[in-house]
């Protein structure tokens, strides 16, 4: 592709408008720091919990803004696009936007309440706060890695809207992008990352809405309402679901949707408001804002699919035919719209993945210091945490970066991501904070069901077979497709799993049918102590699961 120097002038502005809020939001902690009884780590990772409903000039809802711009990232808006082009999809396989919304607004009404309430610092606390620090370790690795995972899936997305108007390597662009993630994450924490979401998405939001009516202006596409249903230059772009897909439509569905839930961003941003009711309004606002910004990339796909690519500069084949169906959304804007449009729809675009790979640097990095650092060190000072916190947010940028060499499909490491969340981690979180007789064992044995449960239905990314076939197993191209919602079954019988395994032993041992020195985990003496509102057990008990942190205000 031919260099557009307006382009590389506009993401050179943009990178160091970002670093420059980094270095400002760096400072601003500091002086936080000093006066904060929640101490470095609270600032870091919640920004003192005074993310509020409004902030300074913008009149704009801060956390509105970084909740909508963990999910809106570049990953988002040309994986719509992409989903929505592609002949062998179509819409009704792009509903990522009402995904985002549906888990939200759950979110809203069922978790983020209790999690607020408690003070909580991550996603892992309240299991710390039961099971005490080396169990929660161990759970803490599936949500850990699949942070992780997102930051390929952000940065993929970025290098590929580079590459549209740069002649500059892929992987050049990307770790470029990912240094200035880096960079300002480390320097502002959340402070940082909230202030520039603000700016971030507004640019994605100002942009999406800008570049949308020129695609539509264009005379080169046939009118939508026609090939929504028929199909002109191919499949229509809403899509077709047959019945044989139907399972695996609502298995991914609730992937997609449920699955969110159980994802560290999200308790990110709940945790980090000032209260547990602007928690509960960020995310009944920011559902809404999610749908407003996904149906820009909608329209776009819905054009690309539409278009006679003879009547544009691109030509014959199409960017399916010449594989390149990831790049919808790109081409579309670079072929159909004025240049000056096209450089903004690219910095949109640009801004939505440097959005989300901050959120996911900082939410892998908190559950790594706060719950899986503590099993090497027990006793930590609050100097050493902040050191921990900087280094593990480079080292995750590195290594989330060094991903993207294994797969550049745009959105192969969220589903994956997402998958591991749904099926591992949702059931122990439902456990953790609504039925209280769950206890450690019935907590191992669903991990290990779910996890053993998952490996052996398959993972074409991995290359991993499916040992474990359900009905409507069927072998494609070599490869094993289940039909059946098998994540759904691994998440359920995983919370199936945890209730029974938590009864049974609960039972064996204050019954006496088994002897108090089999009981590792000492369930008997918990259940005796602890307090019926599930806050911290007591002083006195040395067997007692005590959070790492004190997050009392």
């Amino acid at each position: 592709m031919a260099l557009h120097i307006s382009g590389l002038i506009t993401m050179v502005i943009f990178y160091l408008l970002v670093l420059g809020i980094g270095i400002w939001a760096f400072l601003k902690s500091k002086k936080m720091e000093k006066n904060s009884a929640g101490g470095q780590v609270e600032v870091s990772f919640l920004a003192n919990r005074r993310v509020t409903l409004t902030v300074g000039v913008f009149t704009m809802t801060v956390g509105v803004f970084t909740m909508t711009a963990t999910w809106v990232g570049g990953a988002f808006i040309i994986g719509v696009a992409e989903n929505v082009y592609d002949p062998t999809k179509g819409l009704i396989w792009a509903l990522i936007p009402l995904q985002i919304s549906v888990s939200f607004i759950i979110g809203g009404l069922f978790f983020a309440k209790p999690m607020r309430d408690k003070n909580y610092i991550t996603m892992m606390d309240p299991f710390q706060r039961k099971y005490g620090t080396t169990l929660t370790g161990l759970l803490a690795i599936i949500p850990f890695i699949s942070e992780v995972m997102w930051v390929p899936v952000t940065l993929i997305s970025l290098g590929v809207t580079l590459s549209v108007f740069s002649d500059l390597p892929l992987s050049l662009c990307i770790w470029i992008s990912a240094a200035v993630a880096i960079v300002y994450t480390v320097l502002g924490g959340l402070y940082s990352v909230a202030f520039t979401d603000v700016i971030q998405l507004s640019l994605v939001f100002c942009s999406l809405w800008l570049c949308a009516p020129f695609v539509l202006a264009s005379d080169v596409y046939t009118d939508l309402r026609q090939t929504a249903f028929n199909h002109t230059f191919q499949a229509p772009w809403l899509g077709r679901l047959e019945p044989d897909d139907v399972w695996i439509w609502i298995d991914n569905f609730l992937a997609m949707s449920v699955g969110n839930l159980a994802f560290q961003d999200f308790y990110q941003r709940t945790l980090s408001s000032s209260s547990t009711a602007t928690a509960r309004m960020i995310c009944f606002i920011a559902a809404g804002v999610v749908i407003v910004l996904g149906i820009p990339p909608v329209l776009i796909g819905a054009v690309a699919a539409s278009t006679d690519w003879n009547l544009t500069s691109y030509g014959s084949p199409s960017p399916y035919e010449r594989g390149e169906a990831a790049m919808a959304l790109p081409i579309i804007l670079l072929h159909l719209t004025p240049t000056a449009v096209f450089v903004v729809g690219m910095g949109a675009i640009a801004g939505a993945a440097m959005s989300s790979t901050d959120s996911c640097l900082l939410a892998a990095t908190s559950i790594f210091t706060t719950n899986i650092y503590t099993l090497v060190r027990h006793q930590v000072s609050e100097k050493e945490l902040q050191w921990v916190i900087r280094l593990s947010i480079v080292v995750v940028g590195t290594v989330g970066t060094s991903l993207t060499y294994l797969d550049s499909r745009t959105l192969a490491f969220w589903i994956l991501s997402s998958d591991l969340t749904y099926t591992v981690m949702l059931p122990q979180l439902i456990c953790i904070l609504f039925i209280g007789s769950s206890n450690a064992y019935g907590a191992v044995a669903g991990y290990v069901v779910a996890f053993v449960m998952r490996v052996l239905c398959g993972e074409p990314v991995f290359n991993l077979p499916a040992i474990l076939r359900f009905p409507g197993c069927s072998l494609e191209d070599g490869v094993y497709v289940q039909r059946w919602p098998f994540k759904t079954t691994c998440m359920l019988s995983s919370l199936v799993t945890i209730l029974v395994f938590s009864y049974a032993t609960s039972l064996l041992f204050n019954k006496g049918i088994l002897p108090e020195r089999w009981d590792l985990f000492r369930v008997k003496t918990q259940e005796e102590t602890a307090p019926a509102d599930g806050a911290r057990l007591g002083e006195n008990d040395k067997h007692a699961s005590e959070p790492m942190l004190d997050t009392r205000c």
